[in-house]
């Protein structure tokens, strides 16, 4: 069911299936944060059954590291925001992935993977990237990486 997400009470409502559940909930409360105070944007999700070519749209990204993803799918979230394309997908691993594109500048356009606390690295990502550690009052400690998107995908 899409939601606008609620930074201040945060709600596990669609995260259930993930072993990390809270975590994940606070971590998507944080995005949810990031966008309303930098963009005044209301970060809504959905279920990742009802968009499934937000999910493919990235999985074709991870393709340029060679890189697929495991974990099912939870939850997406697509928007524009200051003509930046970010499409989010949350995992049951407690994995996020955001993809940020723009077709006008291409410096702008990445990939960045989101670890929730209690989560170990996913064996897909090990070997290539390191994650540095942020500290979040709703989520803990996040643990984040990103790559430089080099292809072009509309």
């Amino acid at each position: 069911m899409p939601g606008v997400i609620d930074f201040v009470t945060v709600s596990t409502a669609g995260l259930e299936a993930s072993p990390v559940v809270d975590a994940l909930a606070g971590l998507r409360a944080n995005e949810a944060r990031y966008f309303s105070n930098k963009y005044d944007h209301a970060f809504t999700t959905r279920a990742a059954s009802e968009a499934p070519e937000i999910v493919e749209r990235i999985a074709r990204v991870l393709t340029e590291r060679d890189i697929v993803i495991s974990s099912a799918p939870l939850e997406v979230a697509d928007f524009v925001v200051s003509g930046i394309r970010m499409s989010y997908v949350f995992y049951t691993s407690g994995l996020a992935i955001n993809l940020m594109y723009t077709t006008e500048d291409a410096s702008k356009r990445a990939v960045g993977f989101r670890l929730s606390q209690g989560m170990d690295v996913p064996a897909e990502l090990a070997d290539k990237f390191k994650f540095a550690r942020q500290k979040s009052k709703l989520a803990g400690e996040i643990r984040g990486s990103y790559f430089v998107v080099k292809g072009e995908y509309s």
